[in-house]
């Protein structure tokens, strides 16, 4: 499983390095997400604070959608049949696909969390809880998003049905994910129950994943 996982892993991270889709188009529209929203609050400084944990986030969730949406059109047509075929264990192949957008949205983070800072000043008191929530929650939101990518993906709407399917699936990190935001940012709120929101979110995804992944690729 886990050698099936590094090579399927490393398969879909080598075509975004060369076709670049991921850092041209969707972490571009990740920071515009956060200059229109720094556009639609306004100058005033206590708005753009108070949103920007919540707005990062919604960058986040809806970049991963579309990392999400990228990582099964690598698998269109043939290639994805040449996948099945391949004797790859299924649940190797789940674990890979969620390591690559893991790996993917990581690096959006990093201009996302820079990009928070710039447009809405916001300054962090512990950027290590900062990390541990974009941790737990990128890994929540990339196995939720292969999951449901799965289930859809042998439709012919799957690139609207998608989006309903899991948006409000990743609700609770929106939520427990703003809340360690916040939290890093006053220095005085509790944040290890949001922590544990967001690790166990991401462990019963991943843990579904493994089980169900395989079940699913057949019936779609």
């Amino acid at each position: 499983m886990w050698r099936d996982a590094l090579l399927v892993a490393g398969k879909d991270l080598r075509i975004e390095l060369r076709s670049r889709v991921v850092l041209n188009q969707v972490g571009p529209f990740g920071v515009l997400v956060l200059v229109l929203f720094a556009f639609a609050l306004g100058p005033a400084p206590a708005p753009m604070l108070q949103a920007a944990p919540g707005l990062f986030w919604v960058a986040v969730l809806f970049a991963g959608l579309l990392a999400v949406q990228r990582s099964f059109a690598l698998e269109s047509g043939d290639r994805g049949d040449g996948l099945r075929l391949a004797g790859l264990d299924p649940a190797g192949i789940f674990l890979g696909k969620a390591a690559a957008v893991v790996a993917e949205l990581a690096v959006l983070e990093v201009l996302l969390g820079a990009g928070v800072v710039l447009f809405y000043g916001a300054r962090l008191h512990s950027v290590g809880v900062v990390a541990a929530a974009c941790l737990a929650g990128t890994l929540g939101v990339a196995a939720t998003g292969i999951l449901y990518g799965a289930l859809s993906s042998g439709l012919r709407v799957r690139e609207t049905l998608l989006p309903f399917l899991l948006l409000p699936a990743v609700a609770p990190i929106l939520l427990a994910g703003t809340r360690a935001w916040q939290a890093a940012m006053s220095g005085g709120q509790p944040v290890w129950p949001w922590l544990v929101t967001l690790s166990v979110f991401a462990v019963v995804y991943l843990a579904l994943g493994v089980l169900i992944f395989g079940p699913l690729q057949e019936s779609t």
